[in-house]
């Protein structure tokens, strides 16, 4: 298989996990690049759902090497977990790699997360509060520690104390929250050391070391397009950058050998946390009424759209064509996994937005300024449903309905960009491959 950056193309939860387990099997590398546990991929096994917040996909394949890259940022005490829970399930996790220069999230990560949230009250972003954010400030300070120091009693011990020396002033002073000493951090974390040593490499040569012999990556991204740190709706954004190119810093390999990449995209837009979502059909509590309440309660509902590390509900709303030719242009997609299709076959009419409106001038294109886009209108066509046609049962593209045939070809008229998979449930035999598997472009 080409070497392959798959990468959400929304807001996240866009189904990342169901697309990597159905083709990490094809490949010899899994690679995580960027983010934390603030990231959560449902893969199943056995017929068991099992959640994933650190370890990528490719552990649920032998013939797969997982690969926590340098742009990973890792809480050990999460990593350990869910090892353990993997291993419980009879899936070895033997082959795992993770990267010696990955920054690890500390106690006092987590907590600031959480006390500077609180503190930005009405104006919160929406974190997870798992410490990732404060953990890439560190990183971006060159104040982090990183896995390869946890390995190494004494130079943790020393940039521990470093740490502390400022980490405590700031909880104790501005958030009145406890503080740490190095032998209580030491007491927890020096275990986890014991425990992930054999797995620590120098995945950047281990990786270009695998290219030359002709071995194939799948590089595994996390959150969604409109989350990355600098192509997404900042400030509501997470800490990384989670748009294909995060794959070459995140791993040390370079771009030029990444052959395709895939954009995984829900029939529909859904997201987590706070920021602008021009087609959001608001619920009842956060204002929305009618018309506009109902079809935001039937996406959530049909859709089982709660979050998969933080369980909240997702906010939803009509597909947004604006942000899939943003995602084509930032990511520089080559393909797109279309999910949750069946999800639609509940309505008569679907609506596809096409451009916004705001203060009377028209963007074909995604505005990044923020006035604009808080303001922003969407401009919508109306499309024919197949509502109460049954399409979980569909196998190849033309058993489909033939209004839902029209909307996913039209959604690739309307974004550019080629559809080779299309999800119509939430199994992995329950995916439509039309050209994912065609000869190289």
């Amino acid at each position: 298989m080409a070497n392959t950056v798959l990468v959400g193309a929304q807001w996240g939860d866009e189904g990342k996990g169901k697309v990597t387990d159905l083709i990490a099997r094809d490949y010899d590398f899994v690679v995580r690049y960027q983010g934390g546990n603030n990231a959560g991929h449902t893969v199943i096994h056995g017929g068991t759902k099992l959640a994933l917040h650190l370890m990528p996909s490719g552990v649920m394949y032998p013939n797969a090497t997982p690969v926590i890259g340098n742009g990973v940022v890792i809480d050990p005490g999460v990593l350990v977990k869910e090892m353990a829970m993997l291993q419980a399930e009879g899936i070895s996790c033997e082959n795992l790699k993770i990267s010696c220069d990955a920054h690890i999230i500390m106690p006092y990560h987590k907590d600031l997360d959480g006390a500077d949230e609180k503190r930005l009250g009405e104006n919160q972003i929406g974190t997870t509060k798992r410490g990732i954010g404060p953990c890439y400030q560190d990183k971006a300070g060159r104040k982090g520690i990183r896995v390869q120091d946890l390995m190494d009693e004494r130079i943790f011990r020393l940039k521990l104390k470093t740490a502390l020396s400022q980490k405590n002033l700031i909880l104790e002073k501005v958030y009145g929250l406890h503080t740490y000493s190095v032998e209580e951090i030491c007491e927890e974390y020096l275990p986890y050391a014991k425990i992930l040593r054999p797995y620590m490499a120098e995945t950047t040569q281990l990786l270009n070391d695998a290219l030359r012999e002709g071995k194939s990556i799948l590089f595994e991204g996390a959150q969604g397009t409109l989350l990355d740190i600098d192509h997404g709706t900042y400030p509501f954004v997470t800490s990384s950058p989670c748009c294909a190119g995060g794959a070459a810093t995140g791993t040390g390999v370079g771009p030029k050998a990444i052959n395709r990449v895939l954009g995984i995209q829900k029939a529909y837009v859904t997201r987590v946390g706070a920021g602008p979502f021009p087609t959001e059909q608001r619920f009842p509590e956060d204002g929305g009424s009618g018309e506009e309440a109902e079809i935001g309660e039937k996406l959530c509902a049909v859709g089982h759209e709660f979050g998969v590390t933080t369980g909240r509900k997702r906010r939803c709303g009509w597909f947004d064509a604006v942000i899939g030719r943003y995602a084509v242009d930032v990511n520089g997609l080559t393909d797109v996994a279309l999910t949750k299709l069946d999800v639609l076959s509940s309505f008569d009419t679907i609506k596809v937005c096409v451009a916004y409106e705001c203060d009377g001038k028209r963007y074909d294109y995604f505005p990044m300024q923020q006035s604009v886009l808080f303001h922003a209108k969407p401009i919508y066509e109306e499309l024919p449903g197949w509502k109460g046609e049954d399409i979980t049962e569909c196998r190849s593209f033309e058993e489909l309905p033939a209004n839902a045939q029209a909307y996913v070809k039209h959604l690739e008229d309307i974004c550019n960009v080629r559809i080779s998979f299309v999800s119509v449930g939430p199994d992995r035999d329950q995916t439509i491959v039309r050209d994912w598997y065609r000869e190289e472009d």
